[in-house]
């Protein structure tokens, strides 16, 4: 079970912090949802935690070491991360790019095991989308490309998963596709999953937990009961939010809003 927390977290880019004094603790084997206004500091933030970035100053902890010091193929057996923006993967079957999820326990030459490709087979059959091993990632709808990604992060066994907006550029049916996957990962897998995600009533939906974030800075931490709030909304988004229940799911939900002016 990996504990991941930061101590006075401070991250930028050319000596300009855009996250600033930030001291979150992440619950293990549970989602947890980053929100806030563009520009906010959530993909900073997320690109610290997986070291994809450096921070300036504080901590971030995982199972109470700096990650700063972590060699980073033990890293990448810890954690993995599915970037807003994936590298092209032209040319490359979906098993082949399955296939990079195993690159933190290759050795040598790095050829796959059989243990890698039972692993491979597994994270493809999980997410659905054994069906497509050996065609091409360019042939695929984005809802299917999506799941491939994610089967990626699978494969390298990693006991948290970070996302970063992994709906964007999909229609409502297939961001309820991944988000629905995501689910039942943390269910079934016990799989930590902690992503950014930009419409509030999906995070609402399918976080235990959420983080509101303005100006890069903490605003509020908790449940998403205690998040999705009305003054807390006003203080992030500058809008007059009504809030009620999902009558699906019980799950709070913000109904419309409006700009604060003035």
């Amino acid at each position: 079970m990996n504990s991941l927390s930061t101590k006075d977290l401070y991250v930028g880019y050319y000596e300009k912090n855009i996250i600033t004094q930030m001291n979150i603790q992440f619950k293990s084997n549970e989602i947890t949802t980053i929100i806030g206004p563009n520009g906010c500091g959530k993909s900073t933030l997320l690109k610290a935690l997986t070291r994809l970035i450096p921070h300036s100053k504080g901590s971030i902890l995982l199972d109470g070491q700096s990650i700063a010091k972590e060699n980073t193929k033990k890293l990448a057996q810890k954690m993995a991360i599915l970037p807003q923006t994936q590298d092209s993967a032209s040319g490359l079957t979906v098993g082949e790019l399955v296939s990079y999820g195993r690159f933190p326990y290759q050795r040598g030459f790095g050829k796959l095991t059989s243990s890698d490709y039972e692993v491979i087979d597994w994270a493809l059959k999980v997410t659905n989308t054994f069906d497509y091993k050996f065609r091409t990632v360019d042939s695929l709808s984005g809802g299917q490309r999506q799941r491939v990604w994610i089967a990626m992060a699978l494969a390298q066994e990693t006991e948290t998963i970070f996302l970063d907006e992994p709906t964007t550029y999909l229609d409502m049916a297939h961001q309820l596709e991944v988000l629905e996957l995501l689910k039942n990962l943390n269910q079934r897998q016990q799989r930590t999953i902690i992503m950014v995600l930009h419409d509030l009533n999906h995070a609402a939906r399918f976080s235990h937990n959420m983080i509101a974030l303005k100006d890069g800075k903490l605003i509020k931490a908790g449940t998403s009961e205690d998040v999705m709030k009305k003054d807390i909304l006003q203080e992030v988004f500058n809008i007059d939010a009504e809030i009620g229940r999902d009558i699906r799911t019980g799950k709070l939900t913000c109904i419309s809003y409006d700009l604060i002016r003035g």
